[in-house]
């Protein structure tokens, strides 16, 4: 399986690159500019990890969304441009985003909002024939990108789509020590997103960087909550059948 990582030269993108190849997965590093992404893969393959023979390759952006499967490592406030410059090659594919939208107020992190509610959203709503889950937003950049240390971590994952959350957990789950957990349809990005501020913020507090990792939840599970949407291009959620009226008394809903 190849993926294309549009933004990949930054320190999230790199990081998770590096990842991806060291199990086997093609990994096509993108950039606006091409020539920024080859001094990228030359870092990684030439200075960090020479011995590891690392499957990454260079581009810019389109050519990296001309893959299996594409992640959106860009800041948060150009993932929704990004996605919508290379919206033909984007049809059909399962799209990650790993934005958060977040800016940080004197010593403090803090969430920010976008039209959509989340950065995974707004991808959707550009490019409604793409199938976008969220994922990877609470893994530190860089021990996700030190190969020669395990990195222990939950994923949450998040989507519309059924199978966007079948191949986003799959690649997670190919990555030693890293849980993917389906948390849902796409409108929990936003608390998703929101929370790594919190994370920021206890990474600054006691000096180190924090993962998330959730206790109580079994390690093979029967069968996970799905999204209740049909795959495919991005669709109106069906209408709800009408509400029952609500009967007086002790069980009629508060005002």
């Amino acid at each position: 399986m190849r993926i294309g990582i549009l933004g990949g030269t930054g320190p999230a993108g790199k990081a998770l690159a590096a990842r991806l190849a060291s199990v086997g997965y093609e990994v096509v590093i993108g950039s606006r500019s091409k020539y920024r992404a080859m001094e990228t893969v030359d870092q990684l393959l030439e200075r960090e990890w020479p011995d590891r023979h690392l499957p990454i390759t260079a581009g810019d952006n389109k050519l990296a969304a001309d893959t299996d499967v594409v992640v959106i490592a860009t800041p948060w406030d150009g993932a929704t441009q990004t996605a919508a410059s290379v919206r033909d090659n984007l049809r059909g594919k399962v799209v990650m985003s790993m934005a958060n939208a977040l800016t940080r107020i004197g010593r403090e992190f803090q969430p920010l909002v976008p039209p959509r509610g989340s950065v995974a959203a707004s991808v959707q709503a550009a490019v409604p024939e793409c199938m976008v889950s969220a994922a990877f937003h609470h893994v530190p950049a860089k021990e996700l990108g030190n190969l020669n240390e395990p990195i222990e971590s939950d994923v949450l994952i998040c989507s519309d789509h059924r199978s966007a959350v079948d191949l986003t957990s799959e690649i997670v789950g190919k990555v030693p020590n890293m849980r993917p957990l389906n948390a849902g349809e796409l409108a929990m990005a936003t608390p998703i997103e929101s929370f790594t501020a919190v994370l920021l913020q206890l990474n600054v507090h006691y000096k180190t960087r924090v993962a998330v990792k959730l206790t109580g939840i079994p390690e093979s599970e029967p069968e996970p909550a799905r999204s209740s949407k049909a795959d495919g291009a991005a669709s109106a959620p069906a209408a709800a059948p009408p509400a029952k009226p609500a009967k007086a008394g002790k069980d009629a809903a508060p005002a």
